[in-house]
């Protein structure tokens, strides 16, 4: 099975915030019908981002799902065209074993650069990414490097 869950408010005032009325508040991801891949990821606070700027963005979320799946997040595809805005990396992809890792729970940051000539504002609780699940296949000669992220799942 997967979902989506908070961050520990522990770790919520170490990445984000003390504010417990916004831990509270915030939105997990959801699907905005029965017919789309990707689960909206919602800005916990609002975001000014200037031309060629690049801002790091926490979400306040982890992600649990199966082994053999792996969860992508893209950038909303309204918001590439209206607003020429990019996910640095292109596609985040997050791994099975980054949840409840020691380091910092599994909380997914999404890393995003105005490409624009323009000041962008966004809203807290507005889409700016989507997670997507996926199976993934491995070789029959799967050579595994051996290093484990230690996590709790």
């Amino acid at each position: 099975m997967r979902d989506f869950e908070k961050i520990s408010y522990n770790q919520f005032c170490k990445d984000i915030s003390k504010n417990k009325d916004l831990y509270d508040s915030f939105k997990l991801p959801i699907r905005d019908s029965n017919y789309t891949a990707g689960y909206d990821l919602f800005l916990i606070d609002d975001l000014e981002i200037k031309p060629n700027e690049i801002i790091k963005i926490p979400t306040g979320i982890k992600a649990y799902f199966e082994k053999d799946e792996v969860l992508l997040v893209v950038v909303r595809s309204s918001i590439g065209f209206k607003y020429n805005i990019r996910l640095v990396n292109q596609v985040g992809v997050i791994d099975a074993d980054y949840y409840n890792n020691k380091d910092n729970e599994g909380h997914i940051f999404i890393k995003i650069q105005n490409e624009g000539e323009n000041t962008i504002n966004f809203k807290a609780g507005e889409a700016i990414a989507q997670g997507i699940f996926f199976k993934y296949l491995t070789t029959k000669s799967d050579n595994i490097l051996g290093i484990e992220r230690k996590s709790d799942y």
